[in-house]
């Protein structure tokens, strides 16, 4: 009997399932997602999953060896607000930290005018009111030193106030607490005693970095979120495996591997931003079959265009988060986000008479105007559809017919207002889009030191297949993947599969040099254990434990850090002269050459250790022979399509993505379609299906 490798991941609109068995065959299914109980949808999406097999929920899951699952509950519990009372102590003094913020005002990175023009810009919605902040008499010094005992009848009082207040969760977070925990333990043990009730967090666990308001957040987040988060995993996790499930259900992380439930219900936060993470995941297993190592993936969907970025066959990774203005530690793939979707809005700025694409969207509901749902204000798909992009007759495998005279009639309108006919507005906002999608990409590349032109770019989600032909030829990038045809539109459920069992520990220690070898070593190795523990605690045999060592080097006197790889867990002289080497390097990547000051005293400031041990992957099977002959049937006809590059309609042919084979090669213009995507080719561009099945196009093929 076949065994399944099962990946879940629940968007706004859709739940996704993939299922992979043991031959290399793969199945995707889709359910509308469920808000009211987001474990429906998970359910129905596997049902659906296993109807296609031929086989019965409690059949399917009795044959899953691997299932992993991520999940926006934690998102969507920040963004609707609907998170748990949440009550804070910390150290006597420090009770504002999380209202002060930090200058920024959790702003940097954005709109710059917005930064330096206070009036234009707010402080966010405090997550913690202070009438549910507590501060308590003590006091540990920069060196983790207790200069000032814990004052445990405050603490004490503090618990009781907050439980009376109707709190739901308790968030703890002391001065220096990542140096000394013994306090923040205590008054957690307290709580635990005096209200068993409270959802209860610690700094020094979750986040053991120095920054006190950043800790604070991140801290505030996990309360906010756990009991939200933890109802829901757990339920999910009873469920699954009361009708058959029998390995333990993985939690996709942000940092790109997958917890336990038990984890997942410890730290929520790990959650946050995990769905796009695991797109990450996917590409880079997919890029090591193809021997890509420089991978810039691309998720565009109906709200957003994520980006990551892999390079040297490791995603970059970011140590400081960002959620609604509140920024807060913990260790995730770098992930960034633009408002430009399929559902994007349009409109005309009456001052400039000029055309505005994003970042408001008109969502599932009402959505575009072509669904015929409500919506008047005209968005990208429209515009998509107009162009002749898109099949008003075949959306979403023919589930979903479009109004192609609605979507024109509200583009018209619009382009009427700055003399424009109606595919040279269409044209307009596509080509919009699509740059606002190179400039995002330019940003998460030429600013970290790295070239696009030397990337691949991974094309995924709904709409990425439609759009990045344009946005990779305007960044000079040789070639755009779209993974495995039509799984495409579900890579982040592929990505949740593929992923490996990941703990992160991190610990602050600031050393200068010259260096104690010893004290360097003696970090490596309490961080190790750390990790061979969590590693020990999921059932992971001994055999499997994978660990990776950092550590975030600065010059001395300087704030900004930079995260230096290590070779093993023990350093010896030698080592550490290469550590030096290797500082200056990644120094100089990220800020020019000759930037570093190769004399200069160094501090090493946060060990990192990452513990893993390498999943069941999917097992992708290569076609044993390529051919050049296009099957008679693969062309299903021909469409209209407004080509800016022509500045005119074409009748362009449309292809059938599942009829080609391996090895076929079309110059475009064409539009090959799947029931999930449609992947547009424009002229001077190429597409060929490689020997895995995946859609390869060259954007300047002439």
């Amino acid at each position: 009997m076949s065994s399944y490798l099962c990946g879940l991941d629940i968007g706004g609109t859709f739940t996704d399932c993939v299922l992979m068995d043991d031959k290399g065959q793969l199945t995707i299914a889709k359910a509308p997602s469920t808000p009211h109980n987001f474990a429906e949808g998970v359910i129905e999406a596997i049902t659906r999953a296993g109807a296609k097999i031929g086989k019965t929920l409690p059949e399917l899951l009795d044959a899953i060896s691997v299932l992993a699952h991520g999940t926006t509950v934690g998102t969507n519990t920040i963004i609707q607000r609907r998170g748990a009372k949440v009550g804070l102590i910390t150290t006597k003094g420090h009770n504002d930290v999380i209202h002060i913020m930090r200058g920024s005002r959790g702003l940097a990175g954005q709109d710059i005018k917005l930064i330096v023009h206070i009036p234009e810009s707010s402080k966010p919605e405090p997550l913690i009111p202070k009438r549910l902040i507590r501060g308590v008499s003590e006091r540990v010094d920069c060196f983790g030193k207790v200069v000032v005992e814990l004052n445990e009848d405050e603490a004490r009082q503090a618990i009781i106030e907050l439980r009376d207040a109707g709190c739901e969760a308790l968030a703890i977070c002391c001065l220096w607490s990542f140096l000394e925990p013994r306090h923040e333990q205590r008054i957690k043990a307290l709580a635990q005693e005096l209200a068993p009730e409270l959802y209860v967090t610690c700094s020094s666990e979750l986040a053991p970095k120095w920054g006190e308001y950043e800790r604070t957040t991140a801290v505030a987040l996990n309360a906010y979120i756990g009991p939200v988060t933890v109802g829901y995993v757990t339920r999910l996790d009873k469920q699954l495996k009361e009708t058959g499930l029998k390995p333990p259900l993985q939690i996709t992380q942000c940092a790109g591997g997958t917890i336990t439930v038990r984890k997942a219900q410890e730290a929520p936060l790990l959650t946050l931003d995990s769905g796009p993470v695991a797109g990450v995941t996917g590409s880079l297993f997919l890029g090591s079959l193809m021997e890509t190592p420089n991978i810039i993936t691309t998720d565009l969907g109906g709200t957003s265009f994520d980006v990551g970025v892999i390079h040297n066959a490791k995603p970059i990774v970011t140590y400081k988060s960002l959620v609604h203005q509140y920024e807060y530690f913990l260790p995730k793939v770098d992930v960034h986000t633009l408002g430009t979707g399929g559902g994007s809005k349009v409109r005309v700025d009456k001052v400039t008479r000029s055309l505005r694409v994003g970042p408001d969207s008109a969502g599932a509901a009402p959505g575009p105007v072509c669904y015929g749902k409500g919506g008047t204000v005209p968005t990208t798909t429209d515009a998509d559809l107009v162009l002749g992009y898109l099949d008003a007759n075949n959306y979403a495998g023919g589930t979903i017919k479009l109004d192609r005279d609605a979507a024109a009639a509200a583009l018209q309108a619009l382009a009427d207002e700055i003399g424009m006919d109606l595919y040279e507005f269409a044209s307009g906002v596509a080509t919009i889009a699509e740059f606002q999608m190179a400039d995002l990409i330019r940003k998460m590349t030429v600013t970290k030191g790295l070239d696009p032109r030397e990337f691949v770019v991974y094309a995924f989600g709904g709409a990425g297949p439609v759009h990045m032909g344009v946005a990779a030829r305007e960044l000079g990038v040789a070639k755009v993947i779209v993974p495995q045809g039509d799984t495409a539109a579900v890579w982040c459920a592929f990505g949740a599969a593929s992923a490996d069992i990941l703990h992160v520990d991190e610990q602050v220690s600031i050393m200068a040099s010259p260096f104690d070898l010893a004290k360097v070593n003696a970090m490596l190795a309490n961080l190790h254990e750390k990790g061979r523990a969590h590693l020990v605690e999921d059932g992971v045999d001994a055999s499997r434990h994978q660990f990776r060592f950092s550590i975030d080097m600065r010059h001395r006197g300087q704030i900004n850090e930079v995260e230096v790889d290590l070779d093993g867990g023990v350093l010896d002289q030698a080592g550490l002269e290469q550590l030096r080497e290797r500082f200056v390097a990644r120094y100089e990547r990220l800020y020019g050459r000759g930037a570093a000051l190769r004399g200069a005293r160094l501090e090493m400031v946060t060990f990192r250790c990452r513990a893993s041990a390498v999943s069941l992957k999917p097992k992708l099977v290569a076609a044993s022979e390529l051919t050049d002959a296009i099957p008679a049937d693969a062309q299903t006809g021909t469409r209209d399509i407004y080509w800016a590059e022509w500045k005119k309609l074409a009748a362009t042919p449309i292809f059938n993505g599942y009829k080609l084979k391996p090895g076929n090669a079309i110059v475009g213009p064409c539009v090959v379609e799947t029931t999930t995507t449609s992947v547009v080719v424009h002229p001077n561009q190429r597409i060929a299906v490689d020997a895995l099945g995946n859609f390869l196009i060259d954007p300047n093929w002439a």
